[in-house]
């Protein structure tokens, strides 16, 4: 049975995941608009009516921006936190939800769908109630693990086992300190509820690589402080460090910002 997922967009300015695991199939966020996340599913062939629950992470809008307009108009249920829950409906931040598609999840417990396994876990970010996810399915492991602004033993602990990541590379610290960002801004984006730099990132990477490890998706990137081949060529250089070789020991790939990223399978 299929396990896999594919990044329809991954950035700051939008991001939205696509995860199927036998018939189930499901959105991680949709930070996009509700259109571009049904053209997205088309693209991959997938009818958005087929679509069984969207997981968000968290309440900033470049993750949920098209979670209320999909879920409308699909009919889907929307699985958050109770606390990231109250803050998008006390503040009216997706519009209304028909109160059957509000589900509730419980931080570091799994939520059990048949045969697929959710577990929410805490993650270091300035939003109310951040969560990453780790998806299990026929004992393969995949992990999002995004929005995060340090990686520590409590996060590594969570993204160990992973069959498949797709995994922050947020910015390269140099091209943030020497950008246009006001202060304040590059502030929070290097501090450890922010977001994950690239050199951490691939730290992480090379701290949870084990010989199952089959793939990382690199994603997450900044539009102004960041480009894909300097990510990916810190995370190779990282990972030959180790002796881990793309390609031979593992696929690294970096998803895109505007468009359907390659499909990965367990």
């Amino acid at each position: 049975m299929d396990f896999k997922l594919c990044a329809i967009a991954s950035g700051s300015s939008g991001n939205c995941t696509f995860l199927q695991a036998g018939s189930k199939m499901f959105l991680i966020d949709v930070g996009i608009s509700g259109k571009k996340a049904v053209q997205g599913l088309s693209e991959l062939g997938i009818d958005p009516y087929d679509i069984q629950g969207i997981f968000i992470t968290h309440e900033h809008i470049d993750h949920i921006r098209g979670v209320g307009i999909f879920s409308r108009k699909h009919n889907t249920p929307i699985y958050a936190t109770q606390k990231t829950w109250h803050k998008i409906l006390t503040e009216k931040m997706i519009g209304d939800v028909k109160e059957e598609n509000i589900k509730h999840l419980d931080k570091e417990t799994n939520l059990e769908m048949d045969e697929l396994t959710i577990f929410p876990y805490t993650i270091y970010h300035d939003a109310i109630d951040p969560v990453g996810y780790a998806f299990f399915y026929q004992n393969k492991k995949i992990t999002i693990a995004t929005d995060i602004g340090v990686v520590d033993e409590w996060i590594i602990s969570h993204l160990k086992g992973s069959h498949g990541i797709l995994l922050e590379f947020n910015h390269d610290i140099n091209m943030l300190e020497a950008g246009g960002y006001p202060y304040y801004l590059k502030k929070r984006i290097l501090s450890d509820v922010g977001h994950l730099n690239n050199e951490a990132a691939a730290k992480a990477l090379t701290d949870i690589y084990h010989t199952d490890m089959q793939w990382a998706i690199l994603g997450h990137l900044s539009k102004d402080n960041n480009v894909p081949d300097l990510a990916y060529l810190t995370a190779k250089m990282a990972l030959e460090e180790k002796d881990i070789m793309i390609g031979r020991d593992i696929k690294v790939s970096v998803a895109k910002r505007d468009c359907v990223s390659e499909v990965h399978f367990i």
